[in-house]
């Protein structure tokens, strides 16, 4: 039987570096390209959804290379101890 006591988790090194490099490179996309993004949001018809799909893919990668972030730091969320009555 395996036993979790002294065991290390890797830390995501190379989750960070790609999430973080995927986050940059959306900005700078969004940021250099401002003219094409709004012909394209603001065409209406079904291309009222890439503003929400955009919002999504943006939320995903930043959510991950914070997440990534915080754990390569030995930030945790702390557990909840359920209390027996």
């Amino acid at each position: 039987m395996g036993s979790t006591h002294g065991s290390t988790k890797k830390k995501p090194y190379l989750k960070l570096l790609v999430a973080g490099v995927v986050s940059v490179a959306l900005y700078v996309l969004l940021l250099t390209q401002q003219g094409v993004v709004n012909d394209y949001f603001s065409r209406g018809g079904l291309y009222a959804f890439l503003p929400i799909i955009a919002a999504f893919v943006f939320s995903f990668v930043h959510g991950s290379f914070t997440g990534n972030f915080w754990t390569v730091l030995g930030v945790e969320a702390a557990k909840k101890h359920r209390e027996v009555k």
